[in-house]
């Protein structure tokens, strides 16, 4: 493997291969809105901290995270349609719809507004949209190493990357995330169509580790760029220089609930 491109690669793909592990015992499945979806809640103080999961990835992720925030605030996990037990929707896999989808359940669950909204990778994207669409629904905002609005576009774009990814991606995503990846750009258009909510404590979380390889391309160069731009797109938000790689909720977990921690206060 390249290192050249291994930030890339793990940015991408590290969700689609992880995302197998083992689920939480104490995970549930209910019909909600005519489909099933398998969720985890912990019933605590207010306010609803919500987790949404990255390209590929079942909430496993947030498995070092999850326990921790649980232990004094509401807490709740769910998978996306076509993840773990969910059933697979047949709506368009864009933020516009996962993000409805994400509010009917959670009504469904009793959670009401206001909710901490943490979303890492490609989950990130769903919360900024989110947030933006909903700012009164929500009292914070934390992206862990979230991906940018134009994440695929300019220098980022697929037909740009090296052959040996695309090639992998093909094989590894289900069709599911296949369908999400290819309305990244929808939903990244969505999210800047709409203001910045200007009201909402925004805590970023970027892994240093992937800031500080060498950007030997202009392909890597164009992802670490966007990496320190969404400090642009949240200029009141808090940046966190977190000593991880892409898997911050699995390798720096504590980063994470210190964030929450905060936010929740």
């Amino acid at each position: 493997m390249s290192k050249k491109y291994f930030p890339v690669y793990v940015l991408l793909l590290s969700g689609i291969f992880l995302g197998g592990c083992a689920g939480f015992k104490e995970s549930k499945v209910d019909s909600i809105n005519g489909r099933n979806t398998e969720y985890v809640i912990s019933r605590k103080n207010a306010p609803v901290v919500v987790f949404e999961n990255g390209l590929g990835a079942a909430f496993d992720w947030w498995k070092r995270v999850f326990p921790a925030v649980s232990e004094s605030n509401t807490a709740v996990l769910y998978n996306r349609p076509g993840y773990g037990k969910s059933n697979v929707a047949t709506t368009p896999r864009n933020g516009k719809y996962i993000i409805e989808e994400l509010r009917i359940f959670l009504r469904s669950m009793r959670l009401d507004p206001p909710y901490v909204l943490v979303g890492h990778s490609l989950g990130g994207l769903y919360m900024q949209y989110y947030a933006r669409k909903y700012p009164d629904e929500v009292s914070a905002l934390i992206l862990v190493d979230t991906t940018h609005p134009e994440q695929m576009k300019g220098g980022g774009a697929p037909e740009k990357w090296p052959l040996w990814v695309r090639v992998v991606l093909n094989i590894a995503m289900s069709r599911v995330a296949k369908e999400e990846f290819n309305e990244v750009n929808a939903t990244g258009d969505q999210v800047l169509a709409l203001p910045v909510p200007d009201q909402v404590p925004v805590w970023i979380l970027s892994a240093k580790k992937e800031q500080e390889k060498n950007a030997d391309s202009d392909y890597i160069k164009d992802v670490q760029a966007k990496r320190l731009d969404i400090v642009r797109l949240y200029p009141h938000a808090r940046l966190l220089q977190v000593d991880s790689g892409h898997g911050i909720p699995l390798e720096k977990p504590e980063a994470v609930i210190s964030a929450i921690r905060e936010a929740v206060k």
